[in-house]
């Protein structure tokens, strides 16, 4: 894997489907995502000092390091939550023909 481009998985839940498909969708066509995957589940989390559920939709998006700021900021200003989960994980291993995907989708 080449030091200059560094993948990531971003990981984002959402109230529902609509909201996650749009900021999705938003991500996609600024090319700051290469894609972005969604799976429905329950959350349950502490909220305000007391223990919350919800059903949610998990996203996980396929980024690079050099795109994350763009793409924290523009989930920011779309997300309903005032406190969204964005966690940027690092991808250690990936096979060479995804990477270079990756890298074509997101390149502008």
């Amino acid at each position: 894997m080449q030091s200059s481009f560094m993948p990531l998985l971003v990981l984002c839940s959402f109230p529902d489907e609509n909201k996650a498909r749009q900021i999705g969708t938003l991500l996609l066509e600024k090319q700051l995502a290469a894609c972005v995957s969604f799976a429905t589940g329950q959350s349950i989390y502490r909220w305000q000092g007391k223990i919350e559920s919800a059903t949610e939709v998990h996203a996980q998006i396929k980024t690079s390091q050099a795109h994350y700021p763009a793409l924290e900021a523009l989930i920011r200003e779309h997300h309903p939550y005032e406190v969204p989960e964005i966690i940027a994980l690092p991808i250690v291993e990936v096979s060479s023909s995804y990477l270079d995907w990756m890298k074509e989708s997101l390149s502008h």
